[in-house]
Order: structure tokens, then C-alpha cells, then sequence
């Protein structure tokens, strides 16, 4: 037991150095600052209600009424009973955000290495490689939380899945159940989604070896285990994965009823996202060698060109003062790729890409095929319409592909292949796996690739490239030539430095390398400057996108949003009504920090509220602001003061009307709002919901509705009416799981007017409930509650198992 413990100390130091860089690199939050991460602003506005009501009553509430109207909670951090595996998840990110994810990637990526049999001190390397990966601190300083948390369960899950072919059927199973849980309870199914493709890949590629090897029965018994490690994944997740399924059908995700778009074109027929939304952030082809030099295109789409610029020169030129130019530079709009907008270049690093194509000559077999292949098919979808042919196909025929948005992001694939593969050719040159010759003329190959691209780019660049952007007619229109001759002048300048850098950097490692090779160096002190370099290369670019700047007091993350005049004088309001915020710009979630809104930031919107946004609230339609009872619109004067609209027209809670306007498709029914007398007229498609015979109703002026009590799950009318009638409500209508109660007895309502409620009330004065209490939450949880069960059960015996193997070695 002594020597199994000892065996485990370097990787103690190893794990406490992790959380040492972690926490160095995000030093300020060991002074209570938190990293400002705009997603997550929006975020805090989004969830604001149902946090308050979790905290107010000890209940979770899986409906807001905050945003869009109202809609689930289930993508905006609900939390759900015997979610265990999220406890487990919790406890493994301990250290303060963003230092957490930032050891979650070192550690994943660590363990996958030392499951590939990498030495630990290399693996190391691979850790830092991965972990400071440009893309992966970036997404860290948007607040891009749910993607790095699911990136950096990637390597883990990879590592049960090799662990399983390697015949380690228990260890493998364990770790692929424990870690896909952990990758799925991220709650990033875009992330998950390129996982599963790289997994085919992986899948494909040790398949053809079992057939060359002959190994196909310990092949398809390997894949019978892993399966049952999927399915034990999904239930430990299982009321996430319902929730999502049963509320993607509803979101902007799944099909539109639609044939028509908001100008009456004809609607491209798709079950999930149209291909121009796919694609809008599609990498571009020179954007590839972003991968080998940062700056390459510009760098992001903003960057601080400094004093010495010609921009600089330019403001100074203007008029501008010293000061005023210094802070106009750090503006410069030096990006000339394609994209609309690029927070920062997706840099894998000059050093680790050396090390790849080191290794495109030193390692063969399958590793090399699965991750060249992960690399190759990444690199090649994240062009996305930039490559139709495969993206096309892709979005037509390959399941899912079409529900997530910006393909570029799939380079995540890669940025995970090629730290691998790299560090695995470094491996295969220390060892005596390769004869010195082959290690000689790798080297040699490697050279003349990486730093001959980089001379062609430095000797070549301005008849090679122009250093013109998208944006550049508008600069011209706009601001003059000199303007963009300062521009193209700064954009090249960028270029050559960052050359210059990556040559520099390639230059350095080919020179480790060959002193090793002329046993000059020793492998440790390679492997120790190696290190150096990495963190040199990686840390350096990251740092100019994501440093202390970007920390701020706690206080202003956890409430970032403050009120201003129109919101305090709104909030005196107790009534219940909704919001619209015209004058939000870049805080759409705002009004969903103080108000019940109709606006709200959400990639998963209600799929009908998206299209009555698009078709008329954006058209400001008062008939449909009227009908979702928005009673204050905060506006902007002629000088800019921001004040609150009382709509008087409002059309309240709920109210009775006097007919149906009946129609027949999707198509008519958004249209019909385009003139509809709300408060007297709901429109009903009668090929979706039958009502009675009755398509009139008397309604006097002592009907009413008032609203006795108002909660996100829960809402209570009081009706009287002399007639029978038929009532209209000012909540947005989902299919699932809303119970609607006269008087206690469960009746149906329907949907109408596109997006509301609507319910046949008997004259006379009732009780009106509606209640959002899911099923698909209390199936959920017993099927996790079962599942955690099961695990540990598994997880006990398994470990029985081990524990008598090793005492019988020993014996």
C-alpha cells in the first residue's frame, strides 16, 4: 500500500500545481474580484426571478414570467431534485470562477495523456497546451461558462472510452459513465454534440484496427460496455435531457409552422435553424493559419495598436490630442477576416503546432488517424458556408447538425486533437520507439513546413495579401483614404510582428529538439523548456485578450444592472403588467433584471414568441404590445433622456372577448395580428384547436377578470360574468405541462391569438388557477434518483473487483 501511494505523489504535486496556475493566472479573484463575462450579465438578468423566488419561498420555479413573456426555466440554471452528478460537478470545481474551468482543462486533458501511457511530465505539457489554448481562455472572458465547462469534460470522457478498448472493462466503464454525466450536466449539448462526432471518428478508426488485428469481438464488446455507460450517463441527467428534448420542440430549435417571413418571402424550409443563422459566424479559409500565427488576420475585431501606429499618427493628423489618440487606438478595427464579429484569434499555439506536424512523421497507427481525422473534419465543418459542399450536407443529412449555430466553434475539436498529437510526437522522440535517422529527417521535414510558411509570409505578405476587411467601404465612406492607408498600414505591421514571433518560436523548438538529438540536451531539461516555451508562446496571446483588466469589484458582477429613472418609476407600479425596452442596446436582459419583460437575451427562445417578435413586436405593433398587457414602453427623448411610456391601451391580465376570428394555417393566424382588435377578437386555428360550436359571445360591461395572485407558476383569477364567455389571458401559451382549474376542476385552455391563453369561462363568478408544476421533472428525477443508485452500486462493486485483482497480483 506504501508503493501505490507513493505512485500517486507526483500526481498530487501535479494536481496542487494546477491549482497554483490556475489561480496565478486568474490572480485578482484571490482579492474577491470577479472576472466581468457580458453572457453571464445577461444571464443574472435572465434568472433574476426565479432566483429571487427560490430564495423567498425554498421552492424552484421552472417558469419566469421575466422574459419573452414568460417561458421555462429549464435553460436558464434550473435546478432539478437527485441531480447528484451535479453535486459531484460542483465539488470538482472548487476554486473560485474562472480558475475552476481553467483546472478543469489542465486536469481532463492530464489524465487522457496519462492514459495514452504518456509519461507524466509530458502530459503535463499537453495539460498547459490544452488549458491555455487562446479560444479556450476567451470563451472565459465572454462568460461563455456552459461551453468551457463541456470542453473540459471532453478529454475526460475520451479517456473512459481508450481506457475501455485498452481492456480496461471496469475502469473504462466507470470513468466514461462518471465523466459523460459530468460532460452532459455542463448543459452545452453543441459542445456534447462535436464530442459524439469526434467519438465516431475515434470509433471508425479503432474499428478498421480491430478488423486489420483480427480483434473485432473485444472491439464490439468494448462498444456493448460503453454503450451502457452512455445510457447510465443520460439517466443520471435524465430530468435535464427530458426537459430540454420535451422544450427544444418549442424553442427556435425545432421546426417552424411557418412558410413565410416577416417581408412575406417564402420561408426556407428547415426542422431546425435556417443555414444563413448556421453559418453567420463561419471561419475563414485564410483564417486557418489564425491556428499557427495569432495576429495572422487582425487578430479580434478591436485591437490597441498603441502609440507607435500609424494609426496613432492618424488621430494626432485629426486633431486629436496625445491622450485622446492614445485612447482611440485601443479601438483599431484590425481585423480584416469575414466574420461579423471575432473577440480574439483562435491561436493553438506556434509551439504545440510545431510539435504536431513533428509528429504527422513519428507516430502512425490508429491515435494518429482518429486525431488527424478529428483535426481534419473540424478544421473543414468550422468553414461552414465558407466550405458548402460539407456544410450543406452536413445541415441536410446528418442528424442535429442543424440545431447549434456558429460553426466555427466545432475548432474546439481540433484545438483538443492537436495538443494530443503533439505532445504525443514529442513522446515518440524521446523514446527509442523511432530509429535516429527517421527522428533526423522528421525534424528536418517539420522545419522546413513550419518555418518556410512563415518565411513565404514574411517575404511575400503584400503581394500575397491586400489587408483589406468587410468593413473597409464603410471606413472609406466614412472617414477617407489616409483613414484606411493608416489602417492597412497597422494590420501589416500586426502581421509581421506576430510572424516574426511564431518563426522565432518555431526556431527555438527545432533547436531543442536538435541539441536533443545531438545529445546536447537532456530529456528532462527538453521536456522542463519545452514547458517555457508553451507557456511563453500561449500565456502571451492570452494575455492580451483576457488579464486583470477584465476583473472587477464582486459586487458589480453579482448586480449588474442598476436602476435608472424609467425603471424606479415602473417599479412603484404593484400591479401586474409587462415591460417593453426599446432603449436596452447591449443589455437586452435588463428589463428582465427589474420588470416582467417582453424582451430578454436567450439563444432558446419560445419558437412562436421569436416569430411574433420578428413579425411584430420589432414592427412596435401596439395591437400585439396591447395584447401581451405591456403597459410601460421605457423610451428615449429628442435629448436622450430616458423615460417611461404609459400605454393606457393595455389590454390588462385578462379580459373576455366578443368573437373568434377563425383561421386555417400558421401563416394566417400570425398575419391576422397585423389589424386585430385585441380586446374584442382572438384569432384560433381551428386545425389545431376546437373549441365549441360558439364563435360569438355577449360580452357586457360588468364582465370581468382580476388577477388575486400572481406568481412565476402560479396565477389565480377571479371571474364574473353574466354570460358564458370565452377569456383571453396575457400569458404566453406552452404546450406542457400548464394545468388550467375552474373552481378546482381541471378544464382545457387553448392557444390563441399565436402565443396566448385562452379559455371558455361558464357565466357566473369562478376561481381561475393556471399551474406549472412539469411532469417531465418528476420523471426525471426518480429516473436520476434510480440511476445515481445504480452507479454507486456499480461503482462499489467495481472497485471490489480491482481491489481482489491487485491483492491476487500481489499474492
Amino acid at each position: 500500500m506504501q508503493f501505490n501511494f507513493n505512485k500517486l505523489i507526483p500526481h498530487l504535486l501535479v494536481l496542487v500545481g494546477f491549482v497554483i496556475l490556475s489561480l496565478a493566472y486568474f490572480s485578482p479573484v484571490l482579492k474577491g474580484k470577479k472576472i466581468f463575462q457580458s453572457d453571464i450579465m445577461h444571464y443574472i438578468g435572465m434568472s433574476k426571478q426565479q432566483n429571487d423566488f427560490n430564495a423567498n419561498t425554498g421552492d424552484e420555479t421552472y417558469w419566469t414570467n421575466s422574459a419573452f413573456g414568460g417561458m421555462p426555466t429549464y435553460q436558464l440554471g434550473a435546478k432539478y431534485p437527485h441531480n447528484y452528478i451535479k453535486k459531484l460537478d460542483l465539488t470538482l470545481r472548487f476554486l473560485p470562477r474562472p480558475a475552476d474551468y481553467l483546472f478543469l482543462y489542465f486536469v481532463g486533458f492530464y489524465i487522457l495523456l496519462l492514459v495514452l501511457k504518456v509519461d507524466y511530465r509530458l502530459s503535463i505539457l499537453g495539460a498547459l497546451a490544452f488549458g491555455f489554448s487562446t479560444y479556450l481562455i476567451i470563451i472565459l472572458g465572454v462568460g461563455h461558462n456552459s461551453k468551457a465547462h463541456a470542453i473540459a469534460y471532453m478529454p475526460l470522457v475520451l479517456s473512459g472510452i481508450i481506457l475501455t478498448f485498452k481492456r480496461k472493462y471496469i475502469q473504462g466503464f466507470l470513468l466514461t459513465a462518471v465523466a459523460l454525466a459530468l460532460e452532459i450536466v455542463a448543459n452545452h449539448f453543441q459542445m456534447t454534440y462535436y464530442l459524439l462526432l469526434l467519438v465516431i471518428v475515434l470509433g471508425i478508426a479503432y474499428l478498421i484496427d480491430a478488423y486489420k488485428k483480427k480483434l473485432l469481438h473485444h472491439y464490439f464488446k468494448s462498444v456493448g460496455i460503453l454503450v451502457l455507460a452512455v445510457i447510465l450517463a443520460v439517466g443520471l441527467n435524465a430530468t435535464n435531457i427530458l426537459a430540454t428534448q420535451e422544450y427544444v420542440k418549442e424553442s427556435m430549435r425545432g421546426k417552424s409552422e411557418l412558410t413565410i417571413n416577416p417581408d412575406n418571402s417564402q420561408k426556407e424550409e428547415s426542422s431546425g435553424l435556417s443555414k444563413e443563422y448556421i453559418t453567420e459566424y463561419s471561419y475563414g479559409l485564410l483564417e486557418t493559419f489564425n491556428l499557427y500565427i495569432p495576429r495572422f488576420l487582425g487578430g479580434g475585431s478591436y485591437e490597441d495598436v498603441g502609440k507607435d501606429s500609424d494609426f496613432y499618427e492618424f488621430n494626432l493628423r485629426q486633431g486629436a490630442t496625445p491622450l485622446q489618440a492614445k485612447e482611440m487606438v485601443k479601438q483599431t478595427p484590425t481585423y480584416w477576416g469575414n466574420q461579423p464579429i471575432v473577440e480574439a484569434p483562435a491561436y493553438v499555439g506556434a509551439v504545440i503546432l510545431f510539435l504536431f506536424v513533428l509528429a504527422l512523421f513519428l507516430v502512425k497507427g490508429r491515435l494518429k488517424w482518429w486525431l488527424v481525422g478529428g483535426t481534419i473534419l473540424s478544421l473543414f465543418l468550422s468553414y461552414g458556408k465558407n466550405f458548402g459542399i460539407l456544410t450543406d450536407f452536413f445541415i441536410d443529412y446528418v442528424p442535429l447538425y442543424n440545431k447549434f449555430r456558429a460553426v466555427s466553434s466545432i475548432q474546439v475539436i481540433l484545438e483538443l486533437c492537436i495538443p494530443v498529437l503533439g505532445v504525443f510526437g514529442l513522446f515518440r522522440l524521446l523514446n527509442d520507439f523511432e530509429r535516429e535517422e527517421d527522428k533526423h529527417k522528421a525534424l528536418k521535414y517539420t522545419f522546413g513546413i513550419t518555418a518556410g510558411l512563415a518565411l513565404i509570409f514574411l517575404f511575400f505578405k503584400t503581394s500575397l495579401f491586400d489587408f483589406v476587411g468587410a468593413n473597409d467601404g464603410y471606413y472609406l465612406q466614412n472617414y477617407g483614404q489616409q483613414f484606411i492607408d493608416a489602417l492597412r498600414a497597422d494590420r501589416q505591421m500586426l502581421f509581421t510582428q506576430d510572424t516574426l514571433r511564431t518563426l522565432v518560436l518555431v526556431l527555438l523548438s527545432a533547436g531543442l529538439v536538435f541539441a536533443y538529438l545531438k545529445k546536447k540536451l537532456s530529456e528532462t531539461w527538453v521536456i522542463v523548456a519545452f514547458g517555457i516555451l508553451i507557456l511563453f508562446d500561449l500565456v502571451g496571446v492570452d494575455k492580451r485578450y483576457v488579464n486583470n483588466d477584465n476583473f472587477v469589484s464582486s459586487l458589480q458582477v453579482n448586480k449588474p444592472y442598476q436602476a435608472n429613472a424609467a425603471d424606479l418609476e415602473i417599479l412603484k407600479d404593484t400591479t401586474h403588467f409587462r415591460v417593453y425596452d426599446i432603449v436596452s442596446g447591449n443589455q437586452p436582459a435588463k428589463a428582465s433584471y427589474f420588470h416582467n419583460s417582453i424582451n430578454g437575451y436567450s439563444a432558446a427562445k419560445l419558437r412562436r414568441y421569436d416569430e411574433l417578435y420578428d413579425f411584430h413586436i420589432e414592427k412596435s405593433n401596439m395591437e400585439v404590445l396591447n395584447m401581451l398587457n405591456t403597459k410601460y414602453l421605457i423610451a428615449q427623448d429628442e435629448e436622450g433622456n430616458i423615460f417611461p411610456y404609459t400605454n393606457e391601451e393595455a389590454n390588462g391580465n385578462a379580459w373576455f372577448v366578443e368573437y373568434f376570428k377563425e383561421v386555417n394555417s400558421a401563416d394566417e393566424e400570425i398575419i391576422a395580428l397585423d389589424s386585430l382588435d385585441s380586446k374584442r377578437v382572438a384569432v384560433i386555428n381551428i386545425n389545431q384547436f376546437r373549441n365549441s360550436n360558439k364563435t360569438a359571445f355577449i360580452v357586457d360591461s360588468t364582465a370581468s377578470i382580476k388577477v388575486l395572485e400572481y406568481k412565476p407558476n402560479y396565477i389565480k383569477y377571479e371571474s364574473n360574468n353574466n354570460h358564458d364567455g370565452f377569456a383571453v389571458f396575457s400569458e404566453v401559451y406552452y404546450p406542457k405541462d400548464w394545468k388550467s382549474y375552474i373552481d378546482g376542476q381541471e378544464v382545457p385552455h387553448i392557444r390563441v391569438d399565436y402565443v396566448l391563453r385562452g379559455m371558455e369561462v361558464p357565466k357566473g363568478k369562478h376561481i381561475i388557477e393556471f399551474k406549472f408544476d412539469p411532469q417531465v421533472v418528476k420523471t426525471g428525477s426518480k429516473i436520476s434518483l434510480a440511476s445515481s443508485f445504480i452507479f454507486l452500486l456499480l461503482l462499489l462493486g467495481g472497485l471490489f473487483i480491482e481491489l481482489k485483482n491487485e491483492i491476487q497480483k500481489g499474492a
